[in-house]
């Protein structure tokens, strides 16, 4: 896996995007795309590191909504 894909995927998850939702994104070239253009213009719009993770892990967050990210948190515990 390419250094900087690796860097988002682990930034992410430290932002608590649920590893399911993770794999799902990074196993799609297309989602894929989407992904790293938003964070490379975050980044073009000054954001750095923690900055760009906080604010992609909201976005993909608010976007699957609280009960499918409990239900995602449910299936971990297990």
């Amino acid at each position: 896996m390419e250094m900087s894909i690796l860097n988002m995927y682990q930034r992410l998850r430290d932002y608590h995007v649920p590893l399911q939702v993770l794999d799902e994104i990074f196993s799609n070239e297309s989602d894929l795309k989407i992904l790293s253009d938003s964070w490379k213009a975050l980044e073009d719009g000054g954001l750095i590191g923690d900055e760009v993770a906080e604010e992609m892990s909201a976005a993909i967050l608010d976007e699957l909504g609280d009960d499918l990210v409990q239900s995602l948190s449910d299936d971990v515990k297990k």
